[in-house]
């Protein structure tokens, strides 16, 4: 990764890259949303259909050594750190090839070799294991930053509250990412939140914070850029804010009776970070259904390869268990 370009502008290349990440990302979730409809999956789905910006943006900002802890709806995070699809998809297939070796499925992805200390199907679930691994890098000595990704929802939980105490009174090197979609599950933010702004939540505890647009691929990876910078330099935590929006329900079949049906086509239509990067870049209807043609065969190669994958035995269930 190329530091220089966190100080000027992005090559196009690179935004181009982002656009192909960003682009991978949905494809992915799509079809394995058709897959879950038509019952080749098993457990449950979450997908973060319109949150692309946040994923490549920050992930794309890491440095080798850096570990980050995902959320339920971590495809996205999984992909955009570098995970080969074929792994991700072998993984919800129960597959052994499977990037946790079937064992975890969409909620629970691991990907230790590239950072991903594993996504959490607990709100939060993630930032104590964080702040641990933030500390564990301040006594080594290590150049290296720990991040979690989590909800608006997740600000209202105790271990929220608790490690970004710890983090603050320890100083260590941690980035905490609020991706505000503004919805905690079926709850708008104006039920479950008595603020606006969430960055007085780590203002209570003296903690530096950032607040980005969420779809704005290249803003939110120079916000991050900063904030891991920030840590690494050993002036403390940081609270990173993206703004963002969830283009779909909760789950996979969600009604979403819950919200307004003309403000949620608005914002479908004004609010897609993959439309907005292209417009930026100027890419052309031809460009961009050779670059969708790609990313398709991309995708259908890893739903081909997690089904000629090999399931695992049922002794296997009785493996990596501690009691």
């Amino acid at each position: 990764m190329a530091k220089v370009e966190r100080k000027g502008t992005l090559s196009e290349e690179r935004l181009r890259t982002f656009l192909r990440e960003m682009l991978l990302i949905r494809r992915f979730e799509e079809k394995v949303e058709e897959r879950f409809r038509a019952g080749e999956l098993p457990g449950f789905l979450h997908v973060a259909i319109g949150q692309e910006a946040v994923a490549v943006g920050v992930c794309q900002a890491l440095d080798d050594g850096d570990v980050f802890a995902s959320t339920h709806r971590a495809h996205g995070h999984t992909l955009a750190r570098g995970t080969h699809p074929n792994a991700v998809m072998a993984e919800l297939y129960g597959k052994l090839e499977g990037c946790s070796h079937g064992y975890g499925g969409s909620m629970h992805l691991y990907d230790i070799e590239r950072g991903n200390l594993g996504a959490n199907a607990v709100v939060g679930g993630g930032l104590p294991a964080i702040t641990g691994a933030a500390l564990a890098f301040k006594l080594r000595g290590e150049p290296r930053v720990a991040l979690a990704f989590f909800g608006d929802g997740a600000t209202n939980i105790g271990t929220f509250h608790e490690s970004l105490n710890l983090a603050q009174l320890w100083q260590v090197p941690a980035v905490f990412v609020c991706e505000n979609n503004h919805w905690a599950e079926s709850t708008p933010a104006h039920q479950q939140l008595p603020i606006e702004d969430l960055t007085k939540r780590a203002a209570a505890f003296g903690m530096h914070s950032i607040t980005v647009d969420g779809q704005d691929v290249e803003a939110v990876y120079r916000a991050a850029g900063r904030a891991l910078k920030h840590a690494r330099d050993g002036k403390g935590p940081v609270f990173l804010l993206a703004n963002t929006y969830r283009l779909v329900g909760h789950y996979v079949g969600d009604p979403q009776v819950y919200r307004d049906k003309e403000e949620f086509r608005e914002t479908r239509e004004t609010q897609d970070p993959i439309d907005h990067l292209r417009d930026k870049l100027g890419v052309s209807e031809a460009e961009f259904e050779e670059l969708d043609r790609e990313v398709h065969e991309l995708v259908e190669a890893s739903v081909e390869f997690a089904k000629a994958g090999t399931d695992p035995k049922p002794e296997d269930a009785l493996k990596n268990v501690y009691a």
